[in-house]
């Protein structure tokens, strides 16, 4: 009986001990740039879902092209989030730990709506993505203020692939007159 306590005693104190990993930021720096990546991370994981949502319920006659390219702009962004979370902890800070902790600091909003015209879909996944956009390069500039040169390098490239989702996005959406809309 006496080693099960201590058993329980010491995983206990294992689930609080700090995940200390090693790095050369400054304490500031770990706790602006995981804060700032952690958002990126939750804001991610919901525009993944919206898109595979939009994806699973298109409909009308573009059904074929736009179910591919919402797949293809899923995967995209499901592939994001590992490294997002293991750069986090490289630079020493914690993760997301659950969907409620997601929802929490998503910033992307939901669509819960029984339908939604496939028109409105493009147009509102254009937009989101254009906020991640924004959102990946305020967290660009969180990098470059600790001197984060591989997470700034990250950012980078995300961006370049969030502006190529709106992009298509938008070309998508397009009716073919001068205007665009």
């Amino acid at each position: 009986m006496k080693k099960s306590k201590v058993s329980k005693q010491v995983l206990k104190s294992r689930q609080v001990a700090p995940l200390a990993t090693p790095t050369d930021l400054k304490p500031a720096a770990t706790k602006d740039i995981a804060g700032a990546m952690n958002a990126i991370l939750a804001d991610v994981f919901a525009l993944y879902l919206k898109t595979k949502n939009f994806h699973w319920h298109m409909s009308g006659p573009h059904f074929r092209d736009y179910h591919l390219l919402l797949d293809e702009q899923g995967d995209e962004l499901f592939a994001m989030t590992d490294p997002i979370a293991e750069r986090i902890r490289k630079v020493g800070g914690p993760t997301l730990r659950s969907i409620g902790q997601i929802a929490r600091l998503q910033r992307i909003s939901d669509n819960d709506a029984e339908y939604v015209e496939p028109e409105d879909m493009l147009a509102e996944l254009r937009e989101d993505n254009k906020t991640l956009t924004i959102r990946l390069r305020e967290a660009h500039g969180v990098c470059d203020d600790h001197g984060d040169i591989a997470t700034a390098s990250l950012i980078e490239n995300w961006i370049d692939e969030s502006e190529r989702r709106t992009w298509f996005l938008f070309e998508a959406s397009r009716r073919g007159d001068s205007t665009g809309h």
